[in-house]
Order: structure tokens, then sequence, then C-alpha cells
């Protein structure tokens, strides 16, 4: 098997073409990639229901909206906490309950008392579900051209308006993708 340069820590921006309706115009962070697999979570799909519903000691911690998202189709009846440190947090000073996926941005362990992260969050976004896929199944997936690979940045993780997120991290890029910022939602209707 080739070597996989890890792609942790970056967007996968679904391109208009991508077919699979679970993932129409998805802005996904990618948590994990190596030689195993990927693992990320949908940061554009909230749900109706609210943190304070199913994890209450953490809904006063999360932005707006204060909804659960959905992460992925994967495991839905399983929750993941993603969250800035501001200024990322020292690799000696990292807060109890953050681990480091990239930059300033974390996982944040549910299990833990929220008290120990209150101070030191910047945002908070809880998902149910993740996306995931096997070894080499994403990287079939960029060949095939699915995905814009992009950086990330932590303002993506709390957006205040998940609905334009797909929208403006296509409008960023300083390429051709900025372009495709543009293409209408149903092409058909042109």
């Amino acid at each position: 098997m080739t070597e996989v340069s890890s792609l942790t820590g970056r967007l996968l921006v679904a391109t208009p073409a991508l077919a699979d309706p679970n993932f129409d115009r998805a802005v996904v962070l990618l948590l994990d990639h190596d030689e195993e697999g990927s693992l990320g979570v949908v940061l554009n799909r909230p749900t109706p229901v609210d943190v304070g519903d199913i994890l209450e000691g953490w809904a006063d911690l999360t932005g707006e909206p204060g909804v659960v998202f959905q992460g992925g189709p994967v495991s839905l009846d399983s929750a993941l906490g993603v969250a800035v440190i501001p200024g990322g947090g020292s690799v000696d000073r990292a807060p109890l309950g953050w681990r480091r996926v990239h930059g300033a941005i974390g996982l944040v362990d549910l299990e833990a008392p929220p008290e120990l992260l209150a101070s030191a969050l910047g945002s908070l976004r809880i998902f149910a579900g993740y996306a995931g896929w096997g070894p080499g199944q994403l990287e079939d997936e960029l060949v095939e051209g699915a995905w814009y690979v992009v950086e990330s940045e932590p303002g993506d993780v709390s957006s205040p308006s998940p609905e334009r997120l797909w929208r403006e991290v296509l409008r960023r890029q300083r390429n051709e993708l900025a372009m495709v910022a543009t293409y209408p939602d149903d092409p058909s209707l042109n």
C-alpha cells in the first residue's frame, strides 16, 4: 500500500457531482486520517435536537445554534464533541478533557465534567454520529473527484450559519474553487 499523507484537520468539501445524499453539499472536518482509514464530522448538518436534551451539562457551552449536529451516517447513537481552544493550548498546557486534533481544534471527552473545560473553550459543537472511510476508501473518492480538500479554519467548527458553510468555505478559496460556490442548488432549473 502506498504511504498516506495525513489530511487530519483539513476539510472535505463535497463537489456538486457527489451523488451520495448523506454528503450533498457537506463540509467534513477530518479528525483522523491515516493508512487505517479516516474519520470526520459533517459541520453543516444541524438537527432540531437541542444539546440540553441529550447532554444537559454541555448545553451552556455550545454556541448558536445550540443543537446537535448530524456528524455523519455512522453510529448516530454516539456523540462527539469538537471544540476550539483559543491559542490552541500549548502541548504541556492543554486542558483536561480535550485532545488536540489540529491547531486549536480538538476532541472533547464528553464523559468529563463540563466544568473542566468551561473556562478554556472558545467554541463547542456536539455531533451525533460521524463519517468514516476504510483504508484507501477516501483516497479512491478523492481520485474520483468527489471531494475538494481545503484548509480548515477554527471558525468553521462553530459557524453560526451552518447552512451557508459550503458556499462560504468555497468562496474563501483563492483559486477556481471560489467559482464553485456559485453552483446552483438544482442546475436543471437553469
